[in-house]
């Protein structure tokens, strides 16, 4: 089994688009309005921003925490934790082994929670 689909709160589905957009470095796969859905892909999983969806707590992957976060803050995004370790991954239970698990948290345009997670060797 694989996760297909997540659903996220988009108040403004224009002004979420473009955040997400800038965040994920590539536009939307496809956009409904009417009724109000935007897609993107997440390495094969469809985020749904959506109107009438509860507020997700994404966690995402990028390649380089620190600069991510730079990069939001400088486009006016609320860092609400900077990057820091989590874990510690002795195996490949939770994540590749021998990497330290760094998260952050950012508040997206439609103030929704996102994690940020980048592994470490």
């Amino acid at each position: 089994m694989r996760l297909v689909q997540v659903a996220q709160h988009a108040e403004d589905l224009g002004r979420a688009a473009r955040w997400y957009a800038e965040l994920l470095g590539t536009g939307p796969l496809a956009t409904f309005d009417p009724p109000g859905l935007v897609f993107f892909d997440l390495g094969g999983t469809r985020l749904l921003l959506e109107r009438g969806a509860p507020p997700a707590l994404l966690y995402l992957a990028v390649a380089d925490i620190e600069g991510t976060v730079a990069r939001l803050r400088d486009a006016g995004t609320e860092i609400r934790s900077e990057p820091h370790v989590i874990f510690a991954h002795p195996d490949d239970t939770l994540g590749p082994a021998g990497t330290q698990e760094w998260q952050a948290f950012v508040v997206d345009s439609e103030g929704n929670l996102v994690g940020l997670v980048e592994h470490r060797a």
